[in-house]
């Protein structure tokens, strides 16, 4: 069963204002099951951490809900994996520090210039700290597609660390983890993934990719401000966590630092909530395919996530009918409609003759949001060569978007050219 537009859109409150949200890498709207459990959490169960008393005890509970239902989204071994901070970026900066401990002066570490720069900079500032080099793996900026025979040779220099993406916030890439992480694993690298731009749009699955720590941030898929990060427990418990002294020694609660966002992880458990209705409602299809590998919650967020990536085939086969039809539009990125599969619905353009901040600013003015500028992907609007001339002007579908928005995208853009014609 195909998801209904209709049925969806009725579940995100935000989207009932009438404007057009293309800005969803950037951050997607967030479903009302989230509101209503942060809502509930505030108003029944708010309370600090580990208390003799009724809502304390609450609290506890539906955090460690939050744990459990995160590891079944990911696919982790155990909830223990599970680490829960203020985003990704915090979440990174947190671990690279620990990491960095184990690396010794004249060690290697590998990050790539498709990445967005939290996945990056926290790694390359842990590598001044150490002593250690930092190897760069380049993209195709033709295609935008990672060049695996670069990180090839990058892991032949025998690295401790890949930092990679799952997909590019700025070009939509999908990166070929399936690939990358065994020939990591082999030159005896840990693999670091961000998955931020990627867990709106598709299945995750940490142990068959086989990654050591994968990180997203859930209000880019649906919820609220929070990061999610996933580490191997064996990795998680022998690290060493920067922590106060009462706080636990063992996973995740060594990771926890202070007091967490409570609310904001009861509003993660409520989006998790969410892509499993959606999967019991429109995944159905998938069901003799997943079954076999997934049960109970873990098949049905599988099933989310399932149909949600064949809706968006659709709207990404759109999306780039759309942008390849506006006169003297330049699009960055896969361009191709046979390699649907190999990106995200994440497009990023220039128009000539336009900032990116003026058309994105035009836009907004009919009420369709989009980003502009370099989102964070500072090296890949360095490598472009667009980031001394405003970046460029970036749209994402989700799967609340229509086909009927991304025509209404084109109408505006097309305005737009014309009036910039007419000056």
């Amino acid at each position: 069963m195909t998801l209904e537009s209709s049925i969806i859109r009725n579940r995100f409150p935000a989207l009932q204002s009438g404007a057009i949200f293309l800005d969803n890498p950037g951050g997607t709207q967030i479903t009302l099951s989230a509101l209503e459990r942060i809502q509930q959490y505030l108003t029944t169960s708010n309370a600090n951490h580990g208390g003799a008393f009724h809502t304390s005890q609450e609290s506890d509970v539906i955090l460690d809900n939050a744990h459990a239902a995160m590891a079944d989204f990911y696919n982790a071994a155990r909830p223990e994996e599970i680490v829960f901070g203020n985003n990704m970026t915090t979440l990174t900066l947190h671990i690279s520090r620990s990491l960095a401990r184990t690396w010794k002066e004249g060690d290697t570490i590998v990050v790539t210039r498709l990445d967005h720069d939290a996945n990056i900079t926290p790694w390359v500032l842990a590598a001044q700290d150490r002593g250690v080099k930092v190897r760069w793996v380049d993209f195709h900026p033709e295609d935008g597609t990672l060049d695996v025979d670069d990180l090839r040779a990058a892991l032949e220099e025998k690295p401790r660390l890949l930092a990679v993406g799952y997909a590019s916030n700025a070009l939509g890439t999908i990166n070929p983890l399936e690939e990358i992480i065994p020939l990591a694993h082999a030159a005896g690298a840990l693999v670091y993934v961000d998955a931020v731009q990627y867990a709106a749009h598709g299945p995750i699955d940490v142990q068959a990719l086989g990654c050591d720590f994968l990180v997203a941030s859930s209000y880019k898929f649906f919820g609220p401000h929070a990061g999610i990060l996933y580490g191997r427990y064996d990795l998680l418990d022998n690290l060493f966590a920067y922590k106060v002294r009462p706080a636990p020694n063992t996973p995740p609660g060594k990771f926890e630092t202070g007091t967490q966002n409570h609310e904001g992880i009861a509003g993660v458990l409520g989006t998790i909530e969410y892509l499993e209705w959606l999967g019991e409602t429109f995944g159905g299809e998938y069901s003799r395919e997943l079954s076999p590998h997934y049960k109970g919650r873990r098949l049905r967020l599988k099933q989310a996530m399932s149909a949600i990536r064949a809706y968006e085939y659709r709207l990404s086969r759109a999306l780039l009918d759309v942008l390849k039809s506006i006169s003297g539009l330049t699009l960055y990125g896969l361009s191709d409609p046979r390699r649907i599969k190999d990106r995200v619905p994440t497009f990023a353009f220039r128009l000539n003759g336009q900032h990116p901040r003026e058309v994105a600013a035009a836009l907004g003015r009919e009420d369709i949001y989009v980003w502009d500028g370099n989102y964070y992907a500072l090296a890949v609007t360095e490598r472009l060569g667009v980031e001394d001339k405003g970046g460029m002007v970036r749209v994402g579908a989700v799967h609340y978007n229509t086909e009927r928005e991304l025509k209404m995208l084109g109408d505006a853009l097309e305005r737009i050219v014309r009036h910039k014609q007419a000056i």
